[in-house]
């Protein structure tokens, strides 16, 4: 039992004191302003959508509004498989719209690899991705130029999600997002690791898509492709004053499908990437290599404190009982705990929503519960590699003023 109780404080307490040290870094980063830039370079945003009628007005009328010369951007919709009027809205709005039917290769990273091969004739620059439910800061584009002008080839803006104050499942993963999207690329940012892509609000040079052309597939495209130029040797700046905001569903319910296909996504990239990556930080002496291979091993935050707090649970009782003798492993549990809660607290200060966190973190324990479950659904009844739409509520996105 000693050396099971070893093994495991050692495979729950490193990343959580990794994360810990990330959250550190984050509060003492210096915020980096990217937008002096000498030349506007031509983008192309990418919005791709699958039956996205209800929300891509909006989005394109958001990408459409940002401070950035009308005549070196477009937005351009990938109407991928739609069955509804996607294409009509987008259009409405302003929107180049390319239309794709495919009965084989279905998914977003088919639908990229398809617009990137097109567009890359058409004289873009540099490309951005966004999602079809989301609104931009209007910094967006000259923040991501102003990146690339000082040497980027790849970057991640701060993908977060709008509040939804009224909505446990979407509130708690807004905190998720605060801590995983925006605190850990900006603790990384003080040594140069790669910020790794999130899909949404992520952007290229055109000459980082020619020479490492996308080919990623999977339900975790962005995590793929992420680190696929990471070990062709380019990192993904982070650019933290670039905000997207995505629109998540209010019923949990309709929260399953889309944290199901994250969840489940991740698992294949782990066991294409874990092996590559150790090997490479090894053979290279790279800390950069060895920081995305442990961010990629290490498991959801909730899901590190879930498993610290049965630990606590069962070593307090273990102890009461008299099977242990003496409290050390009730203590030692609970500095681990400790360390995830400095994380969290550390992490929402670098954020600038400590004053908020007991609202969102009132959350996390119905979320933790709910997510048992959906591990559970998952093991026994499998998920889908298929592009399907999440069901979002009429209440989740925000009435026109």
């Amino acid at each position: 039992m000693d050396i099971l109780q070893i093994v495991l404080l050692v495979l729950l307490g490193f990343p959580l004191a990794y994360l810990a040290l990330l959250s550190a870094l984050a509060w003492i980063a210096p915020r980096r302003h990217f937008r002096e830039a000498a030349v506007y370079r031509r983008f192309a945003v990418v919005v791709p959508a699958h039956d996205e009628e209800a929300s891509i007005a909006e989005t394109v009328h958001s990408v459409r509004s940002v401070w950035y010369p009308a005549s070196r951007f477009d937005v351009v919709v990938i109407a991928d498989n739609c069955s509804d009027r996607t294409a009509e809205r987008a259009r409405a709005e302003g929107a180049v719209v390319l239309e794709r039917t495919s009965d084989d290769e279905k998914g977003k990273g088919y639908a990229l690899r398809w617009a990137f091969g097109r567009l890359l004739q058409e004289g873009y620059e540099a490309f951005l991705v966004c999602d079809a439910d989301t609104v931009v800061s209007r910094n967006l584009l000259l923040e991501v130029n102003g990146a690339l002008e000082r040497g980027a080839k790849a970057c991640q803006c701060n993908d977060q999600v709008r509040p939804s104050p009224g909505s446990w499942s979407a509130e708690a993963t807004r905190a998720g997002f605060l801590l995983y999207n925006y605190v850990r690329p900006l603790g990384r940012s003080v040594f140069g690791g790669s910020a790794g892509l999130r899909g949404n609000g992520m952007a290229f040079a055109a000459d980082t898509l020619r020479s490492v052309p996308w080919q990623a597939f999977s339900r975790a495209e962005d995590l793929e492709y992420g680190l696929i130029l990471l070990l062709n040797g380019i990192r993904v700046w982070f650019v933290p004053d670039a905000h997207v905001l995505a629109t998540m569903p209010t019923d949990a319910r309709n929260a399953e499908s889309q944290r199901a296909r994250w969840e489940s996504g991740r698992f294949p990239v782990v066991r294409r990437f874990a092996w590559p990556l150790l090997m490479g930080a090894l053979r290279k002496g790279s800390f950069r290599l060895l920081d995305a291979w442990i961010d990629l091993l290490t498991p959801p935050f909730v899901n590190i404190m879930t498993w610290v707090a049965g630990m606590i649970v069962l070593n307090a009782a273990l102890w009461v009982v008299g099977v242990i003798q003496t409290p050390l492993c009730v203590l030692l549990w609970s500095a681990v705990a400790l360390t995830g809660v400095f994380h969290a607290l550390a992490g929402f200060a670098a954020a600038g929503t400590l004053k908020d966190v007991m609202g969102l973190m009132r959350h996390v324990p119905r979320y933790a519960t709910w997510k048992i479950g959906l591990y559970l659904r998952l093991a026994t009844g499998g998920d889908t590699s298929q592009w399907i739409r999440t069901t979002r509520e009429a209440s989740s996105f925000p009435k026109e003023q």
